[in-house]
C-alpha cells in the first residue's frame, strides 16, 4: 500500500486518538494546540514518507512524531510553558521528563477518546456543535465532509466549531467521566448526540448521498467506547448499540446498484446482515437488565421487529404497540408518522389515513409519501396530489425519484 493509500485511513483513525490524549495533556483551554500538533504530524508524514517510503510501523511512527512535536511545543512556546510549566527548569532533561507524562498507551488513549466524547457532548453547547466536535476531534472528518453532510459552507462549520469550543473554554469544562450524580444526565446527552449522527449517516440530508455508512459506523464505535467502559456501560446504551445493529444490519439491501434508495418492502433479506442482527439481540437482552426504560430501547424493539421481513397481524401490531409507548414517553412528529405506517399494516389505510391527516406535517416530503401511499387503493386523485407536493419538497434526487416512479405506477 503506497503513503497516498496509507494515510487517509491512519488520519481517519488515528488522528481523534492523538489529538484526544494531547488535549487531555495540555488541558482544554489549549484544544487548538492539541488539533494543530496532531495535523503537523499528518503533514510530516505526507512529506517524509513521499520521500523516504513508508516506516516499518506507521502508526507508533505517527505515535513517536506527535510526542517530540509536543516536547518541542513545551521547549520553545514560552507562554505556554508559563502557564502549563510553571516550576520545570528548562534544561533538556526537564523537558524529556515532561515528554514522559504524554502517555500513548492503548489504556489512556481509549479513556481520552471517552472523556473528550463527554467533553464535546457538554450541555452548555448547542446539539449541531456537539455534532461537529464530534465528528471533527472523534471521528477525524474534515472541515469540507462535515459541511457536505450538513448542506452548509466550510465557513459555517469553522465558526460552529470556534464558537462551541470558546464555551467549552469559558466554562471551565473538566476532560473526566462525570461522577455518579451526574453521569446520567451527561450520559443521555451524550447519547442524543451520537443517535443524531448516526441519523443524518441512516437518512442522509445530502442531495446526492442516500446513505452515508461512515457516519454510522463512526456513532457506533463511539458508542462501543461507552460500552467498554464499566461507568458508562448501563441499559441504555447496550439499547441505542442495539438500534444501530439492526438498521445496519440492513445497510446492503437500502440502496440499489446505482445508489438510489430501496424501500423497505421492496429489500432483498438475503442482503442483510444476519451477524449483526444477532449482536442487536445480544445487546437488547443485555439492555432488560436494569430498571429502566428508554427511548432506545423502544425504538430498538421497533428496529428488531423490521429484521423480520414476515408481513404478519403479530409484528405489526408489535410495532404499532411499541409506538404508541415511544409516543407517550418522547413525542416527536417523525415517530407519529412512522406510528400512521404500522397503524395502516395493523387496522388497514383508512384509520391510518384519518390519524396521519391529524399531523399536519405539511412541509414534509415524508407526510406526503405516506399519505400517498395510504391513498393509493383509495383515491388515485388525491394519492396524486401527495407524491407531487412530495417531489416538490424532496431535497434529494434520490427521493425525488422515488417519488416519481410512485406517480408512474398509479397511471
Amino acid at each position: 500500500m503506497s503513503h497516498q493509500e496509507l494515510l487517509p485511513h491512519l488520519f481517519r483513525t488515528e488522528y481523534r486518538k492523538i489529538v484526544s490524549v494531547l488535549c487531555k495533556h495540555f488541558g482544554l483551554v489549549h484544544i487548538e494546540i492539541a488539533e494543530d500538533l496532531t495535523s503537523e504530524t499528518f503533514l510530516t508524514a505526507s512529506e517524509l514518507w513521499g520521500l523516504k517510503g513508508l516506516p516499518e510501523n506507521p502508526t507508533a511512527w505517527l505515535y513517536t512524531v506527535a510526542k517530540n512535536k509536543a516536547k518541542n511545543y513545551l521547549r520553545n512556546d514560552a507562554i505556554f510553558r508559563k502557564h502549563l510549566t510553571t516550576g520545570m527548569n528548562s534544561d533538556r532533561n526537564d523537558i524529556d521528563a515532561q515528554e514522559f507524562k504524554i502517555d500513548l498507551s492503548a489504556k489512556n488513549i481509549q479513556d481520552s477518546q471517552l472523556q473528550m466524547l463527554f467533553v464535546i457532548c457538554h450541555p452548555s453547547i448547542p446539539d449541531d456543535a456537539q455534532v461537529g466536535l464530534a465528528l471533527r476531534i472523534l471521528c477525524g472528518f474534515g472541515i469540507d465532509e462535515i459541511a457536505r453532510a450538513f448542506l452548509t459552507t466550510k465557513e459555517n462549520i469553522n465558526k460552529r466549531l470556534f464558537r462551541a469550543k470558546e464555551k467549552l473554554r469559558a466554562g471551565n469544562i473538566m476532560i473526566e467521566i462525570p461522577h455518579a450524580k451526574e453521569l446520567t444526565d451527561r450520559l443521555d446527552t451524550v447519547l442524543r448526540t451520537l443517535y443524531l449522527i448516526f441519523n443524518e449517516g441512516y437518512y442522509s440530508s445530502c442531495q446526492d448521498i442516500t446513505l452515508n455508512k461512515d457516519l454510522c459506523l463512526e456513532a457506533m464505535r463511539l458508542t462501543h467506547l461507552l460500552l467498554e467502559n464499566e461507568s458508562t456501560n448501563k441499559p441504555a446504551v447496550h439499547a441505542f448499540f442495539s438500534l444501530m445493529c439492526f438498521h445496519a444490519s440492513r445497510f446492503e439491501a437500502r440502496v440499489n446498484a446505482v445508489g438510489e434508495p430501496v424501500l423497505y418492502k421492496d429489500q432483498d433479506d438475503s442482503l442483510w446482515d444476519h451477524d449483526l442482527i444477532s449482536r442487536g439481540e445480544y445487546h437488547l437482552n443485555l439492555a432488560y437488565t436494569g430498571n429502566s426504560l428508554s427511548r432506545y430501547h423502544l425504538e430498538a424493539g421497533i428496529a428488531y421487529w423490521h429484521t423480520n421481513k414476515s408481513d404478519l397481524g403479530e409484528k405489526w401490531e408489535n410495532i404499532l404497540q411499541l409506538y404508541n409507548q415511544l409516543l407517550i414517553l418522547e413525542y416527536s412528529p417523525i415517530a407519529a408518522l412512522n406510528r400512521t405506517y404500522a397503524l395502516s399494516k395493523a387496522n388497514g389505510p383508512a384509520e391510518a389515513i384519518v390519524e396521519a391527516e391529524k399531523l399536519h406535517l405539511d412541509q414534509n416530503h415524508l407526510y406526503h409519501a405516506l399519505l400517498g401511499e395510504l391513498y393509493s387503493t383509495i383515491n388515485k386523485v388525491k394519492a396524486r396530489t401527495h407524491f407531487e407536493k412530495a417531489f416538490e419538497l424532496a431535497i434529494s434526487s434520490a427521493d425525488k425519484n422515488i417519488m416519481k416512479k410512485k406517480m408512474d405506477d398509479l397511471a
